[in-house]
């Protein structure tokens, strides 16, 4: 017998579950039914495609043992079984850097971590809230010995050599103070009903049923065993067969969270294809949702057997937060992760289900705003992405983001804001940018505060890359407000005469700055402010440019922006008649720099902006 630790992240998660979460004990049961039904699964598959493995005799069933005196439950199964090394891999350490990433999370506060580990899904380690004492027996398909892992949740764990007479999973939980409660076999029952009903294999209970012997006038005890689930996959029943709580239970045993689902869209294709999908909107998003190791959420079935359950092939990686199955009457049994990338198949199911879900989403949108709103809260930003890499579906998802606004609180849809317009505005006008302060304080804005024209605020860090791309919305242009050529949309008969009369002044602030800016214009886009910069189309703007860099993509070009001077500013027009003095030129870096800092762009030289500063302040003075 060797003793082992546990891996340093396997304590802290034991422990946390064991003192944080006791409302919620009874999930145990559906952990561990779950994790033999997908052990089924595996084996089932390779069964069915895998030479080596078709000769081995396999009678899919799940079978719970209660021991009412002893105060024991014995869950079997003859699944895929585990060796040393798995049972050392899976019940020992934690690989997954999602999973590190949860641990670093966690506050130290009982009811909100709760809710984290909600996210996570406890697994097997959730039996230790029942029991203190754990043993895992198994054996592996196609070898011949079996493992023994025993623990009492605490210092460790010990693997050591064990019988048994097939491949699968034993595993035996002596039930501590808190789990004795569940050493009942109606208590067992009515926990199998209600979470894993749906487990396409029978889960069996054997107890010592009690019975009235009539002519004895007593009664009597039997060993009894009785099937107590309905064995058939949920999602190829009827949606008129099936309730509510159907739904949710199947979604807390595929996701392994204990919260129910915001939605979920159940369909059945039938003619040239047949297959079936059932898609959930979790309430929480995926604790791995922006981390590059992510696990898809959507498990592939072929004619109810499992295939896998992380192939990121079966939606669009946008799309990542969605749970569920997809279950097809037409893929190969044998179908493998390359297969899936080319199969004309798949791409036909995953185009149509894509269709689904937005279209799904939209109606929610359109019918049920409040519970809509809770869904953008989490998963705006994900549904962005998709406008970047989906053009099939671009015009669906611009309708289903939300963005800010200068004219209303929280989040509008472009449908509102394009409603909004008024009737000589040209285009829906935005700006881009990192930080919401900055932007809604932006010189770039006056002009259009003060013709009452709304701005929509894009301060997402992923904003400008996605609307670059996109010119229109509903057949009416988007415009970035800090693109140079925007401006056009405002000039009136009076621009060409003021751009004119201060050309000596623009003139000579080109001279100062030189090749730091590409050009020194007029604005028509300022009110109160005596400056800006601005980019040209084509040019990442300034933030852009510096996220990129940090990003490591040293070989972005210095920025070279347009600097904008507005005619109608007090400072402009008492430096016009001194656009040839030695005090023009501090004027024409202050005038620069402040325009950088009001775009969030640090200067290159503080200490020159601090001494020019000084400067013009001591002639002030």
């Amino acid at each position: 017998m060797s003793k082992r630790e546990f891996q340093t992240e396997v304590s802290q998660l034991l422990q946390l579950i064991i003192h944080s979460l006791y409302s919620h004990p009874e999930i145990f049961l559906r952990e561990l039914i779950s994790n033999s039904s997908d052990a089924l699964d595996k084996l089932r598959y390779l069964t069915l495609t895998d030479e080596t493995y078709k000769a081995l005799p396999f009678e899919p069933r799940i079978d719970l043992e209660l021991d009412e005196e002893a105060k024991t439950l014995t869950l079997a199964d003859s699944g895929i079984g585990m060796n040393e090394e798995d049972l050392t891999a899976n019940l020992g350490t934690i690989a997954r850097s999602g999973t590190k990433n949860f641990l670093a999370q966690l506050s130290g506060d009982a009811r909100k971590d709760s809710n984290l580990i909600g996210q996570f899904g406890v697994g097997f380690y959730s039996a230790f809230m029942v029991a203190d004492r754990i043993e895992v027996t198994s054996r592996k398909a196609g070898e011949d010995k079996a493992w023994r892992w025993i623990s009492d949740g605490k210092t460790g764990f010990e693997i050591e050599p064990a019988e048994r007479a097939a491949a699968g999973t034993t595993i035996l939980l002596h039930f501590n103070d808190e789990g004795q409660q569940y050493a009942s076999s109606w208590r067992l029952r009515e926990l199998v009903k209600k979470y894993s009903n749906h487990i396409a294999f029978p889960i069996y209970l054997t107890y010592d049923k009690s019975e009235w012997n009539e002519e004895e006038k007593k009664s009597t005890k039997s060993r009894t065993t009785e099937q107590v689930n309905a064995a058939s996959a949920l999602w190829r029943r009827p949606k008129s067969e099936l309730k509510d709580e159907d739904y949710k239970e199947l979604y807390k045993s595929l996701s392994g969270d204990w919260e129910d689902p915001l939605f979920w869209f159940h369909t059945r294709a039938e003619g040239s294809l047949e297959y079936t999908t059932l898609f959930f909107i979790p309430a929480k998003a995926p604790m791995d949702l922006y981390q590059a190791d992510y696990k898809g959420g959507v498990k592939l079935y072929v004619k109810r057997v499992f295939i896998m359950d992380d192939a990121k092939e079966l939606l669009p990686q946008y799309l990542r937060f969605v749970r569920g199955i997809i279950d097809s009457e037409d893929l190969p049994l044998n179908v493998s992760r390359e297969i899936l990338q080319q199969n004309r198949v798949l791409t036909t199911i995953r185009t149509a289900s894509v269709k689904k879900i937005l279209t799904e989403l939209k109606n929610i949108a359109a019918d049920r705003p409040e519970e809509y709103k809770t869904f953008i809260q989490l998963y705006n930003r994900p549904l962005k992405e998709g406008l970047y890499s989906d053009f099939a579906n671009r015009e669906t998802l611009l309708d289903l983001i939300r963005v800010k606004s200068t004219a209303v609180e929280g989040l509008t849809s472009l449908a509102e804001a394009k409603a909004r317009m008024q009737s000589e505005q040209k285009a829906i006008y935005y700006i881009t940018g990192g930080n919401e302060t900055l932007l809604r304080n932006s010189p770039l804005l006056e002009i259009y505060k003060k013709k009452g024209i709304e701005v929509l605020i894009l301060d997402d860090e992923i904003d400008e890359i996605v609307f670059s791309s996109i010119d229109k919305y509903a057949e009416t242009d988007l415009k970035a407000v800090n693109k140079s050529a925007t401006s056009d949309d405002l000039k009136d008969e009076n621009a060409a005469a003021s751009a004119e009369a201060i050309q000596p002044l623009l003139d000579a602030i080109q001279a100062t700055l030189g090749d730091r800016v590409k050009e020194v214009r007029a604005s028509v886009r300022l009110a109160g402010s005596p400056s800006c910069i601005v980019s040209d189309e084509e040019q990442p703007s300034l933030q852009m440019q510096q996220m990129l860099r940090a990003m490591g993509q040293k070989d972005i070009p210095a920025p070279k922006p347009t600097l904008e001077i507005n005619p109608d500013h007090e400072i402009v027009k008492k430096l016009l008649p001194r656009a040839a003095e030695p005090i023009a030129q501090d004027a024409a870096w202050l005038l620069f720099d402040q325009a950088l800092l009001l775009e969030g762009v640090p200067l290159q030289d503080p200490a020159s902006f601090v001494q020019r500063l000084n400067q013009v302040l001591a002639l002030s003075l």
